[in-house]
């Protein structure tokens, strides 16, 4: 028994600290393992994070709690567009290393970068203009927008951290170097976490900020965290490795990537506009069900994250093992990651929904908040299981490159269905903020049927990248 346990640690530390194997030769279960372990502790600090900045800033105020659901639900149409451009560069990195063309796999990757500085400069300049804008038009009250217009603006003038360093880790990832993107990430939110307090409630020096605080905080802390990503790249020693001769704009390449992200952008801002619909809904019942709703999104992506490790690293091998020609494997490799994201959710829901009053209990104290982000947290953990597989045949096509077809289903599932069937469910039956979380679980429902049917054809094998 010693043995055994003594066995699985040190297969725990040898994958945290990074393998160079070849994912396409080894046993499936140990390729899932070896990527899904540093991918999902990755993870698992970014939901760290998002749980301990929204419990710094709960206690400045519930207009700063709302600020941060409104900023956060329309920010993730940058986080939409570093996603997307992640999986184009993941999913045509993880084909070069496949098909053992190192040398292609670093040029794709400074073409990457390129277009992402490109796209983050645009987008940095208009949302620090307009950031009280986006507040009141996402329904925020003119005291809210006052407390918090800084946060909105400094959070948006950062997006190019943001961007690059999901980038750069899809780079990583596509590679197979998981445990260098976990790094990155880890160094990110440590400094996060860390300065939140200092900024938000001030220090010797430094001034308290409030809610603004947490923009500082978050603005340095990736940036350090994208100037790590960036080191490694330089350093020549991994498998991607870039020097400047790989800066000169390559046309074709860029048109490759522009094409795979244009989906994947696509597929992520159809996803984040639906949640932005959502909180527009549920805005209408005022700020402590909007305060209530954001604590419950926090609690959920704390565990929804981790999940995303397992689902990138089944992306990761469908892009080699197709690189490699070895389609079937790539299949296989899906449907197991799929099982151990199933088990994955499955047993946090039951904790989630039996623990959801203590849980909720360590962010807020307000009776009425607290009561809102309970009933969320229960509702939503309804949906789990649904999602778990939705979410790895997503990575899967994308992976692929495939990114077209998680886009359409995306659309439908939550254009088409989640936000007529939450508006409809919250406001013409009376339903309130159930009618939302009603709609939410029944969408991730429809997104696990449509995708398992979609995946089962096969025609993402024949994906070129």
């Amino acid at each position: 028994m010693l043995q055994k346990i003594r066995k699985y640690i040190l297969f725990l530390q040898y994958a945290i600290k990074g393998t160079n194997e070849d994912l396409t030769n080894i046993k499936i279960s140990r390729a899932i393992l070896l990527l899904s372990i540093p991918m999902v502790l990755e993870m698992v600090m970014e939901s760290l994070f998002a749980v301990v900045d929204v419990f710094f800033v709960a206690q400045v105020s519930t207009n700063a709690v709302a600020t941060v659901g409104l900023t956060e639900s329309v920010i993730t149409i940058v986080y939409s567009l570093g996603i997307g451009l992640s999986m184009a560069a993941t999913a045509m990195v993880a084909r070069r290393i496949g098909e053992k063309k190192k040398k292609e796999a670093s040029h794709t990757a400074v073409q990457s970068i390129i277009l992402t500085l490109a796209v983050s400069l645009v987008l940095s300049v208009a949302g620090f203009i307009y950031g009280e804008d986006v507040l009141r038009l996402m329904g925020g009250e003119e005291d809210l927008i006052r407390e918090g217009r800084w946060y909105t603006k400094i959070l948006f003038a950062s997006n190019g951290t943001i961007m690059l360093l999901f980038l750069i880790n899809g780079i990583f990832r596509g590679a197979g170097n998981a445990s260098i993107a976990m790094r990155a990430l880890w160094i990110s939110n440590i400094l996060n976490m860390l300065l939140d307090p200092l900024f938000i409630f001030g220090w010797g020096p430094i001034p308290a900020m409030g809610v603004t605080g947490a923009a500082v905080a978050t603005a340095i802390g990736r940036s350090i965290g994208v100037l790590y990503q960036v080191y490694h790249l330089l350093k020549g020693t991994g498998v991607i490795s870039v020097s400047f001769q790989h800066i000169k704009p390559d046309f074709s390449v860029l048109t490759r990537i522009v094409k795979i992200a244009s989906g994947g952008v696509g597929q992520f801002l159809i996803e984040s506009a639906s949640w932005i619909f959502l909180v527009r809904i549920i805005s209408n019942f005022g700020s402590e069900v909007l305060a209530g709703y954001t604590i419950a999104l926090r609690i959920i992506i704390f565990t929804i994250l981790p999940s995303f490790g397992i689902s990138n690293a089944a992306a990761t091998l469908v892009g080699q093992n197709l690189g490699a020609k070895l389609p079937d494997r790539a299949e296989k490799s899906v449907w197991l990651a799929a099982r151990y994201n199933v088990a994955f959710l499955f047993s946090v829901s039951l904790i989630f929904y039996i623990f959801s009053n203590e849980i909720v209990g360590i962010f807020t104290d307000v009776e009425a908040v607290k009561k809102e982000a309970i009933k969320a947290v229960r509702y939503i953990c309804f949906g789990y299981i649904f999602f778990a597989y939705g979410m790895v045949l997503s990575h899967a096509f994308n992976g692929a490159g495939d990114t077209k077809t998680p886009t359409i289903i995306n659309f439908v599932c939550f254009w088409l269905f989640q936000i007529p069937l939450a508006y409809f469910m919250a406001n013409n039956l009376g339903l309130g903020s159930d009618g939302v979380y009603l709609g939410i679980v029944f969408a991730f429902a429809l997104l696990a049927v449509i995708s398992i049917i979609w995946f089962k054809r096969g025609r993402w094998k024949l994906t070129e990248v």
